[in-house]
């Protein structure tokens, strides 16, 4: 018989190969059972989107990149684009564990900023992936160590201080706490989506049902899956937080990704104004996305993004030596509501920073909405003018 310490590797190599090849099984076709069908687009504007005036800067190839060790086991992915002597700016995003691509770098203009990005813990090519390790994706996978990996990465590329922060959705909420932590390391802001982990803000997206009102079939398929794999649904549809971290961590491979499917395509469903398809069913075929999405954004809304009750808006005092803050909001945002975007401007207003924030009509959540893009990019180039003066 081998040794225990040999067996128990055995039990979690053959556990990780298991869900691995499960994974690549149904990777082949998306699992669409839990998700809603979009609302009609006549005039084809998921295709054809109205045209904005301001678009994404061209694709860029990065110039530096790497797997930086910022210890509990944990190696982040990182890449540099841009001006290698430009303003450092870097880009985080959303979920938690939504994962980076190679159309971040193109919200800053490449002549001006060195551009930063980089996968969060248990995240896209950081290791290790939720797909792949869940167990060891979730180790210290908490908001102050996320903002600690903000730091090493800045003093590995040797940066003094970030010119812009941008962040998106969850992005925004870890950008404001990293900036209430490291006040003196950041100048300005870019937010799109604000998130400010409020109880009421859980507790409308994923608790209480409070996008059925817009939403319906997107919420009715959201509490579905818990009632059809559930022996005792009265109960657990009192924490459905709570039955999708069970299954989500379930010793079945074939269960976590049904669950994380369900999860997923109810967020997707609803997050932008005009639905591609195409999108989500991409997503809910590639389990290195999907996994991580769907564990780390449940985990940190389970545990009120670890950080105390109402900590962003109590501790905005600590940002009032930002040079700038600019705020991106669809005005049909179900996923993040604007008034976070307008508690969060007014809180800055009074500490006298300014704020530039854009309620963006017939836009949702995502950051590829044209509207959202054509804002974004206007606030990019505003503080990029800002900073080169």
């Amino acid at each position: 018989m081998l040794p225990r310490a040999v067996q128990a590797v055995t039990r979690r190599t053959s556990r990780t190969l298991l869900f691995v090849a499960t994974a690549r099984a149904m990777s082949t076709k998306a699992d669409l059972r839990y998700v809603s069908k979009p609302a009609s687009d006549a005039a084809n504007q998921a295709s054809n989107p109205a045209k904005y005036p301001r678009q994404l800067y061209p694709e860029i190839e990065a110039h530096d990149s790497g797997m930086l060790s910022v210890g509990d086991g944990h190696s982040l992915y990182y890449d540099v684009s841009g001006n290698p002597d430009g303003v450092p700016c870097i880009f985080l995003h959303g979920g938690p564990g939504g994962g980076i691509s190679p159309r971040s770098r193109r919200f800053f203009d490449p002549a001006f900023f060195r551009i930063v990005i980089f996968d969060q813990r248990g995240s896209g090519k950081s290791q290790p992936n939720a797909a792949e390790d869940l167990q060891g994706s979730l180790i210290e996978n908490n908001t102050p160590k996320l903002v600690e990996d903000i730091e090493k990465l800045r003093e590995h590329l040797k940066v003094d201080k970030w010119g812009m922060v941008l962040g998106g959705s969850w992005g925004s909420t870890l950008a404001l706490a990293y900036a209430e932590a490291h006040p003196a390391k950041v100048r300005t802001l870019l937010l799109r989506g604000v998130f400010l982990f409020e109880p009421e803000e859980v507790d409308y997206l994923f608790a209480k049902g409070g996008t059925q009102g817009q939403h319906p079939a997107a919420w009715a398929a959201y509490c579905n899956y818990i009632r059809d794999t559930s022996d005792d649904f009265e109960s657990e549809r009192q924490n459905l937080l709570g039955a999708y971290w069970k299954r989500l961590t379930s010793d079945d491979a074939a269960t976590r990704l049904a669950a994380a499917s369900a999860f997923v395509g109810y967020e997707l469903s609803i997050s932008k104004t005009f639905v591609e398809d195409k999108i989500i069913r991409e997503c809910l075929e590639t389990p290195s996305q999907l996994v991580p999405f769907a564990v780390m954004e449940v985990s940190y809304m389970l545990n009120a993004g670890f950080m105390s009750r109402g900590q962003l808006i109590a501790e905005v005092g600590k940002l009032s030596s930002l040079e700038r803050v600019c705020i991106s909001h669809g005005r049909s945002d179900f996923v993040c509501q604007p008034v976070s975007a307008y508690r969060l401007s007014e809180a800055l207003g009074k500490l006298k920073v300014p704020v530039d924030l854009d309620f963006v009509a017939a836009a949702g959540h995502s950051d590829t909405e044209p509207g959202l893009v054509s804002s974004m990019i206007t606030h990019s180039d505003a503080i990029r003018d800002l900073l080169a003066k």
